[in-house]
């Protein structure tokens, strides 16, 4: 006999929010394995002690915000929705079936009045990685380095140009008494005292976010963007260092500062790094080797001489006598070395007046060929032989399965393909929280893993 449907909304239930969140959910691991109690006490200055209505908890407020990234939710308004329905994320903020949620408000004013830099998102990042520090799950042995672009809140048609400064490198005082030292040990007189500025270069400025960068890279989409440098370690890829720079900054700019603030901030010992291709520089080399500290990194592709041309490749350097042998046997002798850190070698144009080959090496009208090589290219050379070693492919091809999982795992789950925000304080707090989110996860998923010790 076909009965009536029975409308079931209205019916009366005694149920606890305990027995309805499955034992395998992720957030139920995450729960049992992650301390947010430090959080509270972490921004308790910045709230009013005896003034004032009673704040949203900021334990509860950050825990909400590491939902929308863990769940790659990202908009604030329809991260309130889903804590509204979803029984998981009542479960996991502690908020019972009738508790009202708070409002997105809550969220972007706190953002914008109390959270105005990234001060906190920081602090919250590295007591993470503390924590996945005393479960054993880093040490910081072997890290991996690469960036990503974030595609910034702003529209690529809209610009004006202006002239600015680039980045100024880690390693300038470094270069600047490596050149006084080669010229001295040349012979030559010491350059005339000049500070040392970063190159000008005219680019395109956002009208919307001009604090992004704008990005022209090989086989990169063209337009605003920002990079989230990121470091991970090599046993169970957790992160240990994120830092967000404008698109139009080069990765090796920012990396030997970052480096040394995980050794000082988690006491790590490193023992060798592994790169991308376009930390390949010589600055990156020697100061790896004046840290101690063994690098790979990934072949980087120069740039092939014009068509029937002799390249540099062409010409064999040697040390004694100094310079380069060209293929008719000429030695490049030693001429200077510049501000940049290049040493000049140049050819005896008497002698290349009446080579075989000089209209392939040289279109000087002086009949003279020049060859340029860093202070720090024998750091450099060193460095690249790393990666032809077993232990450097090793390292190379973990830091493919590592960082670069990384960022896949970002984009695709995280919602970390475009920037949330606006300017360069929202973006580095939003590429914090991501990161610590992942990080919260890699922990919870390593340690559901690890079987519990049987009882003696």
């Amino acid at each position: 006999m076909l009965k009536k449907p029975f409308s079931p909304q209205m019916a009366l239930e005694i149920v606890t929010l305990e027995s309805l969140v499955p034992p395998g959910h992720l957030l139920r691991k995450i729960e049992a394995v992650i301390d947010f109690s430090f959080i509270h006490e972490l921004v308790a200055g910045l709230y009013c002690p005896d003034n004032g209505r009673p704040p949203l908890d900021p334990t509860l407020m950050f825990k909400a915000l590491f939902l929308g990234y863990l769940f790659g939710i990202r908009s604030e308004r329809q991260l309130v929705r889903e804590i509204e329905v979803n029984l998981a994320y009542r479960w996991f903020l502690g908020l019972r079936l009738t508790d009202q949620v708070f409002d997105a408000s809550t969220l972007s004013q706190n953002r914008r009045r109390r959270y105005q830099d990234s001060t906190v998102a920081q602090a919250i990042f590295d007591r993470i990685v503390e924590q996945a520090i005393a479960h054993g799950l880093v040490d910081g042995t072997v890290l991996h380095t690469d960036s990503t672009h974030l595609k910034a809140n702003a529209n690529k048609n809209r610009y004006d140009k202006a002239v600015i400064a680039k980045s100024r490198a880690d390693y300038w005082d470094d270069l600047d008494a490596a050149i006084a030292e080669d010229r001295a040990a040349h012979g030559k007189p010491p350059l005339k005292p000049k500070q040392r500025q970063p190159a000008e270069k005219e680019t395109k400025i956002s009208r919307t976010d001009p604090q992004s960068g704008y990005m022209v890279r090989e086989g990169k989409p063209t337009g605003f963007f920002y990079l989230d440098h990121l470091t991970v370690d090599g046993r169970h890829a957790i992160i240990t260092d994120t830092y967000t720079t404008p698109a139009n900054v080069h990765d090796s700019i920012v990396y030997l500062g970052r480096l040394d603030r995980q050794r000082a901030r988690f006491g790590f010992d490193v023992k060798a790094v592994g790169l991308d291709a376009g930390y390949a520089t010589a600055g990156i080399a020697k100061g790896l080797e004046d840290r101690k500290i063994p690098s790979v990194t990934g072949y980087r592709r120069l740039t092939p001489p014009k068509p029937g041309m002799l390249g540099p490749k062409d010409f064999t350097y040697q040390d004694d006598p100094e310079g380069y042998r060209c293929p008719q046997g000429q030695v490049l002798t030693y001429a200077t070395t510049d501000r940049d850190g290049y040493r000049h070698y140049k050819s005896d144009p008497t002698i290349c007046r009446n080579c075989p080959l000089l209209a392939s090496c040289t279109a000087n009208a002086n009949a003279e060929r020049s060859i340029t090589r860093h202070v720090w290219r024998d750091a450099r050379e060193r460095t690249d032989a790393n990666r032809l070693t077993s232990w450097g492919k090793a390292i190379y091809k973990r830091r493919k399965e590592t960082v670069e999982r990384s960022f896949a795992d970002a984009k695709q789950l995280l919602g970390h393909r475009y920037a949330r925000f606006r300017g360069i304080t929202g973006v580095t707090c939003q590429c914090l929280l991501a990161a610590a989110a992942q990080n919260i996860k890699k922990i919870a998923m390593a340690l559901a893993k690890t079987p519990s010790p049987s009882p003696a």
